[in-house]
């Protein structure tokens, strides 16, 4: 029940000032929808497709549940209503709907059973916001996106879970519809474009210079539960999901990086390009000794060079940019530096590339095992 509600006042803080009352409002709003929708999810279940073992509430208990939160949702959104305006009751209205219609209708198809929960806490991050200014803004939409984005990847190896359930009564989750290993794929992937977004937004100006540090975090504990197994790794995400809210709850109300600029490492001077290469060079030199692909990757580096090196010295002679911050020095007709650039870079992706793979087959390769 928490990121609902948590989802819901994040979004009145990055509104600034708020009125407390009608945040309490709209977070009780969003704990009627979120109760609607557990209490009609475990009635399915158990009382219609017999999948729990067993029920906290009976058939009775559960309708009485639903009519009694159905009704506090009518009260908050009537609140709301008059309170704020039409556009705080259309914003949250839709809670309910994705909340009481989760099952059986939109958990069994591969787009609404994952979006659904997603959808939810970016209608809630949005109605947070909009009840407390009555406008939405490009920077709390982004927040939305990013939510909506990464938790959709959680909700996929969530899913996958009941993968053995689900195929046997033909309920068609991503894992089913795709298979174990594309679904976990594609949940890998919205889950790195969410943080990614959340990249883009520091850069952008739409989120707090600080914002990054959040991805980051959430990004250590996704690579841990790449490839652990579906339970371990949503326990792992779901609380990793609660440090990425608050780490960006904190980049947005206190806004620690604000003040600070980025650290100027033109005080090398002519040095300033070269140390950038030895940085991100040192950097993919140890991943691809980690990934025991060290020959392997300099073998196609060196098959990349002569056209990496032409490109180079082409779009160098015609004007198309400029390097400022070198040494001076060149060779064969381009800076000394572009030399190292059309090695590094290449290395950079090659170890990545060789690294992720690693962690896909359970360890580095082994270069004496390598074909020729």
């Amino acid at each position: 029940m928490l990121p609902p509600l948590a989802a819901s006042w994040f979004g009145a803080i990055v509104a600034g000032k708020f009125a407390l009352d009608i945040g309490l409002v709209h977070m009780a709003a969003m704990f009627f929808a979120v109760y609607t929708a557990h209490v009609k999810d475990g009635y399915v279940d158990f009382y219609m497709r017999g999948e729990d073992d067993d029920h906290p509430m009976t058939i009775r208990g559960c309708r009485l549940a639903l009519a009694g939160a159905t009704t506090g949702f009518v009260c908050c959104l009537l609140a709301l209503l008059v309170a704020v305006g039409p556009g705080a009751a259309l914003i949250t209205l839709p809670t309910w709907f994705i909340g009481y219609l989760h099952a059986p209708q939109f958990d069994t198809n591969p787009v609404t059973t994952t979006l659904g929960y997603p959808t939810g806490i970016a209608l809630s991050i949005l109605g947070g916001f909009y009840v407390q200014t009555t406008t939405l803004t490009p920077s709390i939409a982004g927040f939305a996106l990013v939510f909506l984005v990464t938790l959709a990847g959680v909700k996929i190896i969530d899913d996958e879970q009941d993968y053995a359930y689900d195929q046997s009564i033909g309920k068609h989750t991503v894992s089913v519809t795709l298979g174990r290993e594309r679904a976990r794929t594609l949940a890998v992937g919205l889950m790195f474009v969410g943080l990614i977004g959340v990249l883009w937004g520091a850069v952008d100006g739409l989120f707090p210079p600080s914002s990054p540090l959040a991805a980051l975090a959430f990004g250590v504990v996704g690579f841990v539960a790449y490839r652990a197994d579906p339970t371990v790794a949503t326990m792992l995400l779901i609380r990793g999901a609660y440090v990425f809210l608050a780490v960006l709850l904190v980049a947005v109300w206190f806004r620690p990086f604000s003040a600070v600029g980025l650290p100027d490492i033109t005080v090398l001077g002519p040095y300033t390009y070269l140390a950038t290469e030895v940085a991100f060079g040192t950097v993919a030199f140890t991943l691809l000794v980690y990934a025991g692909a060290l020959w392997r990757a300099l073998k196609t580096i060196v098959a990349l060079y002569p056209i990496a090196y032409v490109w180079d010295w082409y779009t160098l002679e015609v004007g198309v940019f400029d390097i400022t911050m070198r040494t001076g020095v060149d060779l064969f007709g381009i800076p000394i530096e572009e030399h190292l650039f059309t090695i590094v870079v290449p290395a950079l992706v090659l170890g990545i590339h060789e690294t992720i793979h690693a962690q896909s087959s359970g360890g580095p390769t082994d270069e004496g095992a390598e074909a020729p």
